[in-house]
């Protein structure tokens, strides 16, 4: 399947199950048979709570964090970047679409299933830090 029909089909999964407020059973096939363990993994992070939405006020810059078995995981949505190693060598290498964080954050996003934050502009450089130095340390 190509990038292109593997995020349609999620996206037609999640606008259904958004209808619908959970995720039905042949959603939950169609995604396991679409992505693999890469749902599984995903699915164990969304009901342990590890999505976070920080919301910086009064900017209101947004900021996806899926907490990992390792550290924190900065998600950029819109670029759908991860820093995980999956993503550098099997996204980048185009052997899957998205890594299990991608796809969890996107899941979590469409289905409210994340845990919003609220913090002052204050504090996002230095969250930011913290989370960008966590990324260094990704090894390759």
């Amino acid at each position: 399947m190509n990038d292109t029909s593997e995020t349609d089909t999620l996206n037609t999964i999640c606008r259904e199950a958004k209808t619908a407020g959970k995720l039905s059973g042949d959603n939950l096939t169609e995604l396991y048979e679409l992505f693999g363990s890469r749902f599984t993994k995903a699915l164990d992070a969304l009901k342990e709570g590890r999505v976070k939405k920080y919301v910086f006020k009064p900017s209101g810059r947004t900021v996806w964090i899926v907490v990992g078995r390792e550290r924190d995981y900065l998600i950029m949505p819109e670029a759908e970047f991860c820093p995980c190693d999956d993503f550098y060598f099997r996204v980048l290498d185009k052997k899957v679409h998205m890594c299990y964080h991608l796809l969890t954050q996107k899941i979590a996003q469409n289905l409210g299933w994340f845990k919003p934050i609220e913090e002052n502009d204050e504090c996002f450089e230095m969250l930011m830090k913290d989370w960008k130095k966590a990324d260094a340390k990704t090894t390759f």
